[in-house]
């Protein structure tokens, strides 16, 4: 049985939730993966209140969808990221530039996400955890082995009483390796899970788009932290290197042409989607293949509903024979 193939509503989340449901089915989707933002799902509503569960829950009955995960993306970040003034962006209004108050607030509402999920029957929340060391990406001024191990311990202890209350519903969280994250390549990956091998409730949301262009092989990360991959996002991106340009952006906004790489639509980049698949295969993944769309240079209800159908015709079943059994005396 082919995977089902959900979009993420993050890129999105200016329309109403029934729309939302409307354009998504049209666009050839089985379900949402819904953001925790914009339109789309207040994650402390949907813990507390049951008649807003069921209008959620009616409205994706109404188009034939599924949810299978909710994304918290932009609340997590608010965790783990500290004193940037872009996270006004992300907090309600009322906290702009009180980054205790918005720290305080994204705690509080992380708490809220798990009940809500279970709330909603789905068992993953993808998100973020943000990063108070992501500033020291470059190594200068000279940044110490203790100051690294400082920001991890941070996230740790930030983020242990939240996975309690995942733990106490049974939900899993996933956080999408990013930069601007705490995990955000192979290496920054396999130190945060082996920081966090207490806790089995925290896990990955696989992202290759991520990945590619920092020259990271998106199947081999995969096929690496396999065990602890709870969701997939389906997501492109593009190296353009053209001897000016470099992979840091120049500070030029995404879908500028003089970027280094750019984010595109599926089957537009450089992402290997089929050895993703066949690694899935390999370990049984049965989870949703989550679209998460974003091509500056394409108009998105078109590169949505191709996105949809080339998910479909990139995922395949594992083979139930060997393929020479045939020719066996």
């Amino acid at each position: 049985m082919a995977r089902l193939v959900t979009l993420m509503t993050a890129q999105w989340a200016d329309l109403e939730f029934e729309e939302m449901c409307r354009l998504a089915k049209q666009m050839g989707y089985d379900g949402l993966e819904i953001a925790c933002w914009g339109k789309h799902l207040d994650p402390k509503k949907a813990a507390l209140d049951m008649e807003y569960v069921k209008y959620i829950k009616d409205t994706l009955a109404k188009y034939g969808l599924v949810t299978k995960a909710i994304a918290a993306h932009v609340i997590g970040q608010c965790v783990g990221d500290y004193d940037d003034p872009r996270l006004d962006n992300f907090a309600p209004a009322s906290l702009a530039g009180k980054k205790d108050e918005i720290r305080a607030w994204a705690v509080e509402t992380m708490k809220y996400v798990p009940a809500a999920a279970k709330n909603l029957g789905v068992d993953v929340v993808t998100g973020f955890t943000g990063s108070p060391i992501w500033k020291y990406l470059y190594s200068f001024p000279q940044t110490t082995e203790e100051m690294v191990e400082a920001g991890f311990q941070e996230i740790y202890d930030l983020w242990c009483p939240i996975l309690d209350v995942f733990k106490e519903n049974g939900i899993k969280f996933a956080l999408e390796v990013h930069p601007g994250e705490i995990a955000f390549d192979y290496y920054s990956t396999e130190r945060l899970l082996k920081k966090f091998e207490d806790r089995p409730e925290f896990g990955l949301n696989f992202d290759p788009s991520h990945l590619i262009w920092q020259g990271i092989t998106p199947h081999v990360f995969l096929r690496d932290f396999i065990h602890r991959v709870y969701h997939v996002h389906m997501k492109d991106a593009a190296v353009t290197l053209d001897g000016k340009s470099g992979l840091l952006g120049s500070h030029i906004d995404f879908g500028d042409l003089r970027r280094g790489w750019n984010f595109r639509s599926l089957g537009h980049g450089d992402v290997n989607f089929e050895e993703i698949i066949r690694v899935l295969n390999a370990y049984d993944y049965q989870g949703p293949l989550s679209v998460e769309w974003e091509d500056s240079g394409m108009e998105r209800v078109y590169g949505g509903t191709e996105a949809a159908a080339f998910v479909r015709k990139t995922d395949f079943a594992p083979s139930d024979v060997k393929f020479d059994a045939a020719i066996a005396n």
